[in-house]
């Protein structure tokens, strides 16, 4: 790796440039003949530490025996200026206590003093991200694969990581061995994606784009493998297509949220719709092979999409000694959470023509195909894009009136829970100023306008905030402003998604957690409280702007000269 493995300070806020006061030789609190408890505390307190005994106890079994201690006394005054600078030194000494018990400890050690940026790579991950420890101490081989070249000096790919993952479950047979090599897979290329992002070797996009392409290759394996079993057992899924022919019945998994925006945090549950191809028909036994059924006798389309896509469920969600691969939530389907698991195309386009409301406009303009036959998923796309966009309604005033009082009325639940939890200020995906302003900003404008204007839709929220800006909708000077607003909260979402690999958006009460947050983002340990100051002033700042730029269109939006601009926009022929 040619770059420094220490993170930059935040572009967006830097400190003022300060002296880097230098550190007392650590090595007496190994090597000491006589040892010290006040040297000992006043060494220890000088890299970060808040808990000195603990710290010490850690080093002390970190040590082992004579030689190791002489092999670990070699690297630690590293160890210990790399730690230093992480959010949280005394996580980091815990870690790497674990690690070392783990694995062979004078090997291990030698290997470090070899390579010196390793050591300070995996004090970085191990200071700022449990989950990423944790992914490390299960499997320390994984430290030489990150030690290859290109692991982290590159962006993963999609192609990269569809070979890989293919040449990881090609050599397997059975389905619970095949299911476990996704998640040891998805373990491997989180921690690649995370450490490049920690690195901030990535930008948000990036880091984004990569955790999406991820979900929706782990997916679509994971139905292959899925489907394949059920075909050995119930036969293969068919219809009469338009000349009376039996065909397959294809089946395809929407990617909605984040996913189908291709947008995705670390911790993001996974919202997907399932669907199949035609309602009619049923299973049958492959032509010229041998099926667990017998020839003609078989099961409805409907109950073997059904099994399909509960099972295809279970193996996403089901933790194993492997972890799991995602966690799904099917609350986007018709009928929400109880309706059937999978419909026919048929079934979804009567859904949304006869009951489909506002707010499911908004969640379909970011529905993408990520699994099973891309040609049903595109479908799909066909046949709810009148609901959508509203082809075939008046679209006047009053109408476009009721859509923003639709909308206004979904954020104000949302603001309501939100503050009853006392997050209304804190949580940067669903409070004041947040990521849901943005999207509920630009998502709206896109029903209003989309139809007239087909160039303004796009899934992802950078891209849709550019194609406003490009019809005039947007200033330059508002796309920016709330492009950086969207990276800048993304990027806090991430790091406090990353910390312990849970679904979280609140920043975080306590004063010293604030600060480790901060240091995540990249704001400097030098000085944490001002880290934490520069931080809360960029997120203030932020918020406050898009709060105002939501209020601006859903508060009046009768007078709003957004709403005529929209109107103005329509009334072009494009």
């Amino acid at each position: 790796m040619s770059r420094s493995l220490v993170p930059p300070v935040h572009k967006q806020a830097q400190p003022p440039a300060q002296k880097r006061v230098s550190k007392p030789d650590p090595s007496p609190v190994l090597l000491a003949a006589k040892r010290n408890v006040e040297e000992v505390r006043t060494i220890l307190s000088a890299y970060g530490f808040c808990d000195l005994d603990q710290a010490d106890r850690n080093l002390d079994a970190m040590a082992g025996d004579p030689i190791q201690r002489r092999r670990l006394a070699d690297i630690l005054p590293i160890l210990m200026e790399s730690v230093s600078r992480t959010a949280d030194p005394d996580q980091a000494l815990n870690h790497w206590e674990r690690m070392l018990s783990s694995v062979s400890r004078v090997s291990f050690l030698d290997y470090l003093r070899m390579w010196p940026r390793m050591l300070d790579l995996l004090c970085m991950i191990f200071g700022n991200s449990d989950a990423l420890a944790f992914t490390l101490i299960r499997d320390p081989t994984l430290v030489y694969w990150l030690a290859e070249e290109e692991v982290l000096s590159r962006p993963p790919t999609r192609k990269g990581m569809e070979g890989a993952l293919r040449k990881s479950i090609g050599h397997v047979t059975s389905k619970e061995l095949k299911l476990d090599a996704l998640r040891r897979f998805r373990r491997r290329e989180m921690l690649r994606i995370g450490v490049r992002d920690l690195l901030r070797l990535a930008a948000v996009p990036e880091t984004t784009g990569s955790l999406s392409d991820l979900a929706c290759l782990l997916i679509h394996a994971a139905y292959e493998i899925v489907d394949s079993d059920l075909k050995r057992q119930y036969g293969i899924p068919m219809h009469h297509n338009r000349h009376r022919r039996w065909v397959e019945t294809k089946f395809a998994v929407i990617g909605m949220g984040k996913l189908g925006g291709h947008e995705l945090n670390y911790s993001s549950d996974v919202d997907l719709i399932y669907l199949y191809e035609s309602h009619d028909g049923e299973t049958r036994a492959p032509k010229g092979g041998r099926a667990a059924i017998p020839a003609g006798v078989g099961i409805s389309n409907e109950e073997y999409f059904e099994i399909l896509a509960r099972e295809l469920t279970r193996v996403l969600i089901e933790p194993t000694r492997e972890g799991y691969v995602f966690r799904v939530d099917l609350r986007l389907r018709a009928e929400g959470s109880v309706g059937q698991l999978a419909r026919s195309l048929e079934e979804y386009q009567k859904y949304y023509t006869a009951r489909g409301q506002v707010w499911e406009r908004l969640a379909l303009l970011k529905a993408s195909p990520v699994a099973g036959s891309h040609e049903v998923g595109q479908a799909f796309l066909k046949r709810v894009k009148p609901f959508v966009l509203g082809i075939g309604e008046k679209m006047d005033r009053d109408k476009a009136l009721m859509i923003v009082q639709d909308v206004r009325t979904v954020k104000d639940m949302i603001d309501a829970k939100v503050t009853d939890r006392g997050h209304a200020r804190r949580n940067v995906k669903l409070g004041t100023g947040g990521i849901r302003e943005i999207e509920f900003f630009v998502q709206t404008i896109q029903v209003l306008a989309g139809r007239k204007v087909p160039a303004l839709l796009d899934r992802s929220t950078l891209g849709s905030l550019n194609r406003l800006a490009r019809k005039k909708l947007l200033s330059i000077k508002e796309r920016d402003a709330l492009s950086d607003a969207y990276l800048f909260l993304r990027d806090v979402e991430h790091k406090l998604q990353m910390v312990h690999d849970l679904q979280t958006h609140a920043l975080p009460e306590s004063g010293v957690e604030l600060e480790r947050c901060a240091i995540r983002m990249g704001y400097g340990t030098e000085n944490r409280k001002q880290a934490a100051e520069l931080f809360h002033v960029a997120h203030q700042r932020h918020t406050e702007m898009v709060h105002r730029t939501f209020r601006s269109f859903f508060v009046e939006p009768a007078t709003s000269p957004i709403l005529r601009d929209i109107f103005k926009a329509a009334a072009v022929k494009h």
